[in-house]
């Protein structure tokens, strides 16, 4: 058991049998992140990679640029604030490079769920208009592609353990993995999976490949196109704005990507051996 897990006793009902059993389960809790000393989000997240999902929420909700970021630390006191007692583990504080400012108005205070993340996104035009559209290519093999999913797999470490977390992972186009990340959020994974990139200057990763473990939202595909991220692939369904925004924007979006089989929603020109 570590930081994201948790062991509870459960009632289990099999065909009619009933027992005590422990249950190993994902943890969900707040992480406040402070951008230069003001308190700008809560996000309901599973613990661990805090920094990165800090650095990756703020950029690729538009807040910061890949090059705006100084510094990102835990806070090293106790927050009280809103009826809730914030701890250091679950504060992070995101310091820009001195001269630089936030990028959109942060004085309204974010709140994401695990579930659906930031509600009350402007128009895809509006995004657009801050956001530059994926470059054309690169090209990447079917037969690579099908490798990332058996890839991330079995480095769903917490997954195995609760069932209970989704996971992203981002390689190049030749199916050499970066980074795997995982969270009780869909949208976390991703912004920890993009956070490890900018804290670790490989922004922007426009010949990388983004694997999701479950559907693809809008918000999704959305973040990807911030990193520039051209091709976004999971292992089930894709949402009908995520394949709008994906052909808006020069995306290729890849759904049901299972052992050979995928379906191309958008941007099939970039996959080659279909």
């Amino acid at each position: 058991m570590n930081d994201s897990t948790v062991e509870r006793t459960v009632t289990k009902i099999d065909a009619g049998q009933v027992s005590e059993v422990h249950d190993t389960m994902a943890v969900e809790e707040p992480c406040e992140i402070h951008l230069s000393g003001e308190a700008v989000a809560v996000t309901m997240r599973t613990p661990g990679n805090d920094l990165e999902l800090a650095a990756g929420f703020l950029f690729t909700e538009g807040i910061v640029g890949a090059q705006d970021v100084a510094t990102v630390n835990h806070c090293g006191n106790t927050v009280v604030g809103r009826g809730e007692e914030f701890h250091p583990e679950n504060i992070v504080e995101v310091r820009l490079i001195p001269g630089r400012k936030p990028r959109r108005d942060v004085r309204r205070h974010f709140f994401a769920s695990s579930s659906c993340g930031i509600c009350g996104k402007a128009s895809i035009e509006a995004i657009h208009v801050n956001t530059a559209m994926a470059a054309d290519g690169p090209s990447i093999s079917a037969a690579i592609l099908t490798t990332m999913m058996d890839q991330l797999k079995p480095r769903q470490n917490v997954f195995a353990a609760t069932g209970g977390l989704h996971a992203a992972a981002i390689f190049n186009v030749a199916g050499e993995l970066l980074v795997v990340r995982e969270d009780v959020g869909r949208h976390n994974a991703v912004d920890k999976a993009i956070g490890y990139a900018l804290i670790e200057e490989c922004l922007p990763l426009d010949a990388n490949v983004l694997i999701v473990s479950g559907r693809t939202s809008f918000e999704i595909v959305q973040k990807a196109l911030v990193a520039q991220i051209p091709i976004v692939a999971s292992v089930s369904a894709a949402s009908s704005l995520a394949v709008e925004f994906a052909a808006q924007s020069n995306m290729t979006l890849v759904g049901f990507l299972r052992d050979s089989k995928m379906n191309v929603y958008a941007g099939a020109e970039r996959v080659i051996g279909k």
